[in-house]
This record gives C-alpha cells, sequence and structure tokens, in this order.
C-alpha cells in the first residue's frame, strides 16, 4: 500500500467525512491524488485512519398488493379490517436472502426473511401475537407476488 502525505490523509478524511462511498473514494485518490489503491487497499486506509464511512439507508420500497376481485367481493366499509401489507427493504438484513416487514389487517407488525438456505421466517414486534389464518393466507399470496417483483 503506498503511503499518503499529511494533505492527502486530510483529503481521504474530508471524503469520508462528505459520505462518499469506499468505491468513490478509492477513484479520487486514483484521480486526484495519483496514487494507485486497490479497494481492499483503501478500505485498510480508511480502518487505519480510525475513519467510520457513512452508510446511507436506502428509504424501503412498499409492496402493496390489492387482493385478486373475487366473484362475492364486498366492497370496503369504513370501520372494516385494514388489508395486510407487505414491505421488501431495500437493504437486505445480514444473514438472510431477502427480508422486509408486514402489517396485518389489525395493525400489528412483524419482520420476515428468507434466510441464505431458503428458510422463511417471521418475527412479530409484539412478543407471542398470533395473526389469523385469514391474514396468514393473505400475507403468503402477496409476499408470492413481492417475491417474483423483485426477481425470486
Amino acid at each position: 500500500m503506498a503511503s499518503l502525505t499529511p494533505k492527502q490523509v486530510s483529503q481521504v478524511s474530508q471524503w469520508v467525512a462528505d459520505g462518499l462511498t469506499l468505491s468513490q473514494i478509492q477513484g479520487k485518490i486514483s484521480a486526484e491524488l495519483g496514487v494507485s489503491m486497490t479497494y481492499l487497499d483503501a478500505r485498510f486506509l480508511v480502518d487505519d485512519l480510525n475513519l467510520s464511512l457513512v452508510e446511507k439507508e436506502e428509504p424501503k420500497k412498499e409492496v402493496v398488493v390489492e387482493p385478486a376481485p373475487e366473484g362475492d367481493a364486498v366492497a370496503a366499509t369504513p370501520g372494516a379490517p385494514v388489508a395486510v401489507t407487505v414491505e421488501v427493504d431495500a437493504i437486505t438484513r445480514p444473514g438472510t436472502m431477502i427480508s422486509g416487514n408486514v402489517t396485518f389487517s389489525d395493525s400489528q407488525k412483524a419482520d420476515w426473511y428468507i434466510d441464505e438456505a431458503g428458510r422463511p421466517g417471521m418475527v412479530p414486534r409484539v412478543p407471542n401475537y398470533r395473526p389469523s389464518q385469514e391474514d396468514i393466507t393473505d400475507f403468503q399470496a402477496k409476499l408470492d407476488v413481492a417475491l417474483r417483483q423483485a426477481g425470486f
């Protein structure tokens, strides 16, 4: 790894403070400072300088799937239960292939995921909460659509 002058180190520190990604910092080190460095070397440099990269959280993509109309479907009335909604996380939780959250008809929320082995799981936000069987069926159907839209 090439050594940098104190002025160059200061410039790298400023780029980190400005919220640049590691890839952008690596490019600027090469283009503006004339120092060729691998991505891993740039990572080590940032670590050696005790700098913390700013991670920008992407907004969640909300996937709301309307229920399929049925022959005897009843029109929504005020005070009727809200439909189940499924959201897919823009940034997948560690240890999972895909993750998100669900809001059930009684407004209770749970986090759902599919782990790296392909096993599904759900963690209610209220301990011991159990959604109704109708909500589970609705959730499964909407999750299937959301996963297909996400390319799974």
